[in-house]
């Protein structure tokens, strides 16, 4: 290793600056991923639909009217609170986005004189707008209801106050709105660190995943991994519906992980924090020994950290990608060791500590 470590002394380039970033960027040798992986791909618009069936508020929110117009489509994650059109200023209001009639909006409205409460509602719901939420549970108004169904706007009610509805809503449409892609591998949570495998066809991912799940570890995704960026930077991946707690093994067949190895053993997303690229083990390529460089792989945009690691008969992979994740773990402490080792030989050598830059690495097709 010391051998190693002086060659590689050698032929860096010196630099009397510290790199801006410690990570290398790479690009996949043996893995062909698509663009929409590293560049954000468009967001679709979601339906109001979409929104109010959501998990995460369906059992607070009721459509009231307005049922035809449920696939309108919402295009912005943000709601819009709707008190100055009801005043009669209507610029600035986007149809495409939540509206949302709190307990002032309402009260407002009650304390204008009817000809006029309709007129504002008629030109408020002629906006074409996606939904109207009205929040504390309350009947909305008949003029709200008749406007909504001759106009076909969802009006819905939300048992939560304003705040906690508008909070809601951003959740979600947070998720849905999010940029999105899928990629072919498998995903596994070991010890809260989100590892995704990639590599070839027949490599053995969903093998080292069973390894892992023996282990004690959980099944996130098998074969199709759908991810998505989040508003704070976080791509989180999970599987697709039919899919779920399912494992593909030749020779074996399709395994219900729940059903064999309890709840424990399945989740049902977790946060990307690794990247392991499994390769076929190949005596003509080099593979990192040290450990010193973080390479990097850009997923929606992200970058995050990537290892390659060979496969071949006699490797424990179970062990290997289990100590790859309490690797990363140290690494998110400030504990790298690889670099603590290169500096204590370094220094046990009389050698002068030099940083290097960061190293970019590109696919052998891809051009210079």
């Amino acid at each position: 290793m010391g051998a190693v470590l002086r060659e590689r002394h050698r032929s860096r380039p010196r630099s009397r600056s510290r790199p801006r970033s410690p990570r290398a960027v790479v690009s996949f040798g043996l893995v062909t991923l698509p663009a929409s992986l590293s560049s954000l791909p468009p967001t679709p618009p979601v339906t109001a639909a979409e929104l109010v069936q959501h998990r995460d508020v369906a059992h607070v929110m009721q459509v009231h009217s307005g049922e035809r117009g449920l696939e309108r489509s919402i295009s912005h994650p943000r709601v819009q609170k709707s008190g100055l059109v009801l005043a009669g200023h209507s610029k600035g209001i986007v149809g495409t986005r939540v509206q949302v009639l709190g307990e002032t909006e309402i009260s407002f409205l009650e304390s204008l004189d009817p000809p006029t409460r309709r007129k504002r509602v008629e030109d408020f719901f002629a906006l074409e707008l996606s939904c109207v939420i009205v929040t504390r549970g309350v009947a909305p108004l008949t003029e709200l209801v008749d406007a909504a169904d001759r106009t076909d706007t969802p009006l819905v009610v939300s048992r939560t106050r304003s705040s906690e509805t508008i909070n809601a809503v951003h959740r979600v449409l947070d998720r849905l709105l999010a940029p999105t892609s899928v990629v072919h591998g498998v995903l596994v949570d070991v010890h809260a660190i989100g590892m995704l495998l990639l590599g070839p066809s027949s490599i053995g991912k969903s093998e080292c995943a069973l390894f892992l799940v023996e282990r004690g570890h959980r099944l996130v995704a098998d074969d199709q991994v759908q991810l998505t960026l989040l508003p704070n930077g976080n791509v989180v991946g999970a599987p697709p519906p039919l899919l779920r707690h399912h494992l593909e093994v030749r020779g074996i067949g399709i395994l219900n992980i729940r059903d064999l190895f309890g709840a424990t053993a399945v989740r049902d997303e977790t946060v990307v924090d690794l990247i392991v690229e499994l390769c076929p083990w190949r005596d003509d390529e080099t593979y990192e020994r040290l450990g010193l460089d973080d390479l990097s792989f850009e997923l929606l945009g992200t970058p995050i950290t990537m290892l390659r690691i060979p496969v071949r008969p006699g490797r424990d992979m179970g062990v290997i990608l289990e100590v790859a994740a309490r690797n990363q773990m140290l690494k998110r402490t400030g504990h790298h060791a690889a670099r603590n080792f290169a500096r204590a030989l370094e220094k046990s050598l009389h050698v002068p500590h030099v940083e290097t830059a960061p190293i970019e690495r590109r696919n052998e097709n891809d051009p210079a």
